[in-house]
């Protein structure tokens, strides 16, 4: 029963925190939401046994996202210093999306202590990383083509963006180094010997 309040309780704040991902106004406000998102979605994993993905889930997807924001915010030119200045104005959701995730962790890690006994444990062999490779390479393995499709456009889509033609950049023209000569690039000189005093 526990853990079915659990379920619903982390399943609701999923479904929330993912509309105010796309509903943020603030990008700031978008990313620590995001980030809450996986730690739920990374709750609901653990109570379901699959301790794999729920570990890699926080461990590179949260990681990484925060990277690309980081990554965004300096590419593209957004306004540190007006960022900055909503500092303490962001802090007090930041302290509410954290607690809520200190929340969650507390739950999922002291469920024991609150009676919830596991209806289905798994067998002292079983292993369930292997069971998710075993999954998504048979069955699920054009899903999986796909979705490296759609990644590899987006990191297309990531390069055009940051890719700019400015003025004050010097660049090289590989074409252009290569067709050179040595006589355009090397002059000698013929100067006369210096003589010891």
């Amino acid at each position: 029963m526990f853990e079915t309040l659990l379920f619903y309780a982390f399943s609701a704040i999923l479904v929330l925190s993912g509309v105010r991902v796309i509903t943020a106004r603030n990008p700031v406000h978008s990313a620590l939401f995001l980030v809450l998102s996986f730690f739920t979605a990374a709750g609901i994993w653990l109570l379901l046994r699959a301790e794999f993905l729920a570990i890699a889930l926080v461990l590179v997807y949260v990681g990484a996202v925060m990277v690309l924001f980081l990554f965004v915010v300096m590419m593209l030119d957004i306004n540190i210093e007006r960022l900055r200045v909503g500092f303490w104005r962001n802090l007090p959701l930041a302290l509410a999306v954290g607690g809520i995730m200190v929340f969650e962790m507390a739950a999922i890690l002291g469920r024991q202590y609150f009676g919830a006994t596991s209806p289905r444990e798994p067998g002292p062999g079983y292993s369930n990383t292997r069971a998710l490779g075993m999954l998504l390479y048979t069955d699920y393995a054009f899903a999986i083509e796909v979705a490296a499709v759609i990644l590899l456009v987006a990191i297309i889509a990531a390069i055009a963006l940051t890719l700019r033609h400015r003025k004050d950049t010097r660049t090289q023209n590989p074409s252009q180094q290569a067709r050179v000569r040595r006589a355009e690039r090397v002059e000698l000189l013929s100067m006369p010997s210096e003589k010891d005093e």
